[in-house]
């Protein structure tokens, strides 16, 4: 099993957490793991993403040109990352803020809505797990309870009382997350 997966949004949506955790799960599940995160010098509202490979095999190289599966959370990722997507693969994305929508047919594309369940929950900063929920509802390549673990150790010690609420946000995410072709 393998797979090189991108999110990408806006600084300030989670999008780098999400990878972290994803590696944190990984981790735990002893799978071969990279992180890369890229992003500007803004750190709200500029753009950001983060690359994230989970192997049972040595990754050669974290540096990728195509991917499994796209997590796009605002209009410049979808325009730079749904052309990455490798035919067969996984696109998702929060139709929130978006002008269109993906319009590749040789991939699954799924939307996630988590932007307005989280208002609509007044659980904005939980948005992120919600989209993480979605994600690992249609691809499981990591298991809950390890997510939990790789977000106890990436969260500060004070947020911990968080967790509760986080895992909740994963379940609301896997029940929003719907197959558009």
């Amino acid at each position: 099993m393998k797979r090189e997966i991108i999110i990408a949004g806006f600084g300030g949506q989670g999008v780098l957490s999400m990878g972290k955790i994803l590696a944190y799960a990984g981790l735990l599940q002893g799978k071969e793991v990279t992180w890369m995160p890229a992003y500007g010098p803004e750190q709200r509202g500029g753009t950001a993403n983060v690359t994230v490979i989970l192997s049972d095999t040595r990754i050669s190289s974290p540096l990728l040109q195509t991917y499994d599966i796209a997590v796009v959370l605002n209009q410049p990722s979808m325009d730079k990352f749904e052309p990455r997507v490798k035919p067969g693969g996984v696109l998702i994305y929060d139709s929130n803020g978006m002008t269109r929508k993906p319009t590749r047919t040789d991939i699954s594309v799924y939307r996630v809505d988590a932007t307005d369940k989280a208002i609509e929950l007044n659980q904005q900063k939980t948005f992120n797990m919600m989209v993480l929920g979605g994600l690992l509802h249609i691809d499981p390549v990591v298991e809950i309870e390890n997510v939990m673990l790789g977000l106890k150790k990436s969260l500060p010690e004070r947020h911990h009382k968080l967790l509760p609420a986080n895992e909740a946000a994963m379940k609301v995410g896997a029940d929003l997350i719907v197959k558009e072709r």
